[in-house]
């Protein structure tokens, strides 16, 4: 499935995963940009992450949106079950609130995307993406991406190497803003749609 819009149940909830590893020594890391997110997300919606029982996550609900038909019901997640299981927690969380496949939005880090660039998807490979590969393996590949690009280890840095650091002292000028603008793109994909917001924020 490629980067087209596709009819979602009316009136059916939203899934936004915002992808990282729990844990004070992994807050800051390039891996964690999804959690970066989730948290400014939920500042806007104003609430608290709780833990969601069974499913290994922090979770919070409320809404998003005008007031009327653009309004509409999210599930905020951030699943603690390190990286590389992401998509048990994520497809518990699908299970229990009912929300279909293609209501889910993960956002994530992504190495082949200059630092700060967005790109917003549906359907696709993983890429290498440990978080991707668990959630496909686990749901198959058709739900929303929102792809923050953290660019290419330098040198002979290893990825994994790269991807468990905390942003450079430069990124980090520019972080709050790039941080700010992924969580409007997210916003703009489940308010007006994938076509809408890939014309307003992909680069």
């Amino acid at each position: 499935m490629g980067d087209t819009d596709v009819t979602t149940e009316p009136g059916a909830p939203w899934l936004i995963v915002g992808l990282g590893n729990p844990g004070p020594e992994y807050a800051r890391n390039r891996h964690n940009v999804g959690f970066m997110v989730a948290d400014l997300l939920a500042e806007r919606i104003g609430g608290k992450f709780k833990r969601a029982g069974k499913a290994q996550a922090q979770v919070i609900e409320g809404r998003i949106g005008p007031p009327g038909p653009a309004n509409r019901r999210v599930i905020l997640a951030k699943p603690m079950s390190y990286m590389n299981l992401s998509g048990g927690p994520v497809t518990a969380l699908r299970d229990f609130y009912k929300v279909p496949t293609a209501n889910i939005v993960a956002v994530h880090d992504e190495l082949d995307i200059d630092y700060g660039v967005l790109r917003l998807k549906l359907g696709g490979g993983d890429n290498g993406h440990n978080g991707l590969k668990s959630m496909t393996k686990a749901m198959g590949p058709d739900y929303h991406r929102v792809r923050f690009g953290i660019g290419r280890p330098p040198g002979r840095m290893q990825v994994a190497d790269f991807v468990l650091k905390d942003f450079s002292a430069t990124e980090r000028k520019e972080l709050d803003y790039f941080v700010d603008r992924a969580t409007d793109a997210v916003e703009c994909l489940v308010i007006e749609g994938l076509e809408r917001a890939q014309s307003t924020y992909n680069s």
